[in-house]
C-alpha cells in the first residue's frame, strides 16, 4: 500500500466522534485494504456505541504484537478536511492525531502478511477515542481473553526522537449545584447555583493551582493537574440559576490514588453541591529498562541515527487498558504540531520513519532477536 495515499485518503473522511455515517465509510475503506492484503477483519458495535475494527493476520485473540489506535477526530472546519502539504508537512484534522499512523499500523500489517513473519499482528482501531473510548471498553469486555505480549502506542504525537515511558491517568468529574430560583433583584430570596458552584471551583484551586500559558510552569511538570472543560449555569439574565453544572477534566500521575482524588472532592465542594465520576482510566507506566523497549530503542536510535530520550506526558490513550492486561507498551509515534488546533499538522518524513522503525523491529522479533525471546 501507499502510504502517503491511505494517510492522506483517512484524513478526507469527517470522523469527528459521533459522525457515524463518516466513520462507517472510513471503517469500510480500511477494511477493504486489509482485506486486499489477505487480513482478517471484525468490525464490531454494540448497542448505539461507536464501532471498533480489529485487523489481524489470522484468527487469535493472543497477539505477539498488537497496534492499538483511533480514528475519530475532534471537530475542525472543512477546509482540515482536504489534507495538503507545505514545507515537508502534511497539513489537516488527524494528520498528527492519528490518522498518519494509524496508516502506519495498517502498513506493518502489510509488512507482516507479505514477509510471512511468524508472529500473531493486529491493529485495533476505535472511533470514540476522544470522548472517552466507551465503544473499545465494550469491545475489550466482550473480548476477555484478546491479550498482547507488546502494544504498539503511536497515539502519543510530539517527536519521533522520544519514546513515552509514562501517561497520567485521566478522571473526569462532573460537579452539579442545585440552587433555588428568583428574581435578580431579590438575591436574598434565592440560592444561587452559580455562586456555589464558583466556590467549589475556588476550593479546587486551592488543591490544584491553576497553569496556564501566561503563568509561571512548574520546574517539575509531572504533577497532577485539573482544568474546568466546561460550566454552564442560570437560564436568563434576571433570574438567579436554580442549576449549575461543570465538567472537570484531571490528569494524575502514578503516584495519585483515587481514593485521594475522592477525599479532595469532598472536601472542596460546598452545600448543594455534588460531584460524580464521569470516566477514568490508570495511568501507563512503563520500565525503561524493559528488554522489548530497550530493543525497540536501540534499533530506532540506529536508524534515525541519534539518541531518543524518555518522556512523560499528561494525555491518555487507549493502550492504557493493555497495560493492565500485562502488555508491554511501546509508546512512539512521529513528530507534527497543531494538536486539536487549526493548523494540525505531521512531519511526514517522521511518518516513513516511524513506519521503518515498526517493520524493521517485527522483523528482528520474529527473527527472536529481541529481549532474549
Amino acid at each position: 500500500m501507499d502510504l502517503r495515499k491511505t494517510a492522506t485518503a483517512l484524513i478526507k473522511f469527517r470522523t469527528e466522534t459521533g459522525n457515524l455515517p463518516e466513520t462507517e465509510q472510513c471503517i469500510s475503506y480500511i477494511s477493504k485494504l486489509a482485506e486486499e492484503m489477505g487480513a482478517t477483519v471484525e468490525i464490531y458495535q454494540k448497542d448505539k456505541l461507536a464501532p471498533v475494527v480489529l485487523l489481524s493476520n489470522g484468527k487469535t485473540q493472543d497477539f505477539d504484537v498488537l497496534a492499538v489506535g483511533h480514528i475519530d477526530v475532534v471537530p475542525a472546519a472543512d477546509k482540515m478536511f482536504f489534507p495538503y502539504e507545505e514545507d515537508g508537512k502534511m497539513f489537516g484534522r488527524g494528520a498528527l492525531d492519528m490518522k498518519s499512523f494509524a496508516a502506519v499500523g495498517l502498513s506493518s500489517l502489510e509488512c507482516v502478511i507479505e514477509e510471512k513473519l511468524p508472529l500473531k499482528f493486529g491493529v485495533l482501531l476505535s472511533s470514540d477515542e476522544e470522548k472517552g473510548s466507551f465503544g473499545l471498553e465494550a469491545f475489550l469486555k466482550d473480548h476477555p481473553q484478546l491479550n498482547a505480549k507488546i502494544v504498539f502506542d503511536v497515539d502519543v504525537a510530539g517527536s519521533i526522537n522520544k519514546i513515552v515511558s509514562r501517561c497520567k491517568s485521566p478522571v473526569f468529574v462532573r460537579l452539579k449545584s442545585e440552587g433555588k430560583e428568583a428574581h435578580g433583584s431579590t438575591p436574598w430570596e434565592g440560592i444561587d447555583a452559580n455562586e456555589q458552584l464558583m466556590q467549589t471551583w475556588q476550593n479546587i484551586r486551592r488543591i490544584y493551582p491553576y497553569y496556564g500559558k501566561k503563568e509561571p510552569k512548574p520546574a517539575d511538570t509531572w504533577i497532577d493537574t485539573v482544568h474546568f472543560a466546561k460550566i454552564e449555569g442560570g437560564v436568563a439574565d434576571n433570574v438567579i440559576a436554580n442549576h449549575a453544572e461543570a465538567m472537570l477534566d484531571f490528569r494524575l500521575t502514578e503516584k495519585s490514588t483515587l481514593a485521594e482524588l475522592e477525599a479532595n472532592l469532598q472536601k472542596a465542594v460546598v452545600e448543594g453541591v455534588s460531584w460524580q465520576i464521569v470516566s477514568l482510566g490508570k495511568a501507563v507506566v512503563m520500565d525503561e529498562q524493559n528488554p522489548y523497549i530497550r530493543a525497540y530503542k536501540r534499533l530506532a536510535e540506529d536508524f534515525l541515527q541519534q539518541p531518543l530520550e524518555f518522556e512523560y506526558i499528561g494525555g491518555a490513550t487507549d493502550s492504557r487498558a493493555f497495560a493492565e492486561r500485562g502488555s508491554v507498551v511501546i509508546m512512539h509515534s512521529g513528530s507534527g504540531g497543531g494538536m486539536h488546533a487549526a493548523d494540525e499538522y505531521v512531519v511526514w518524513q517522521s511518518v516513513e520513519q516511524l513506519a521503518e522503525i515498526e517493520k524493521r523491529f517485527l522483523r528482528q522479533l520474529s527473527n527472536k532477536n529481541v529481549g532474549g525471546s
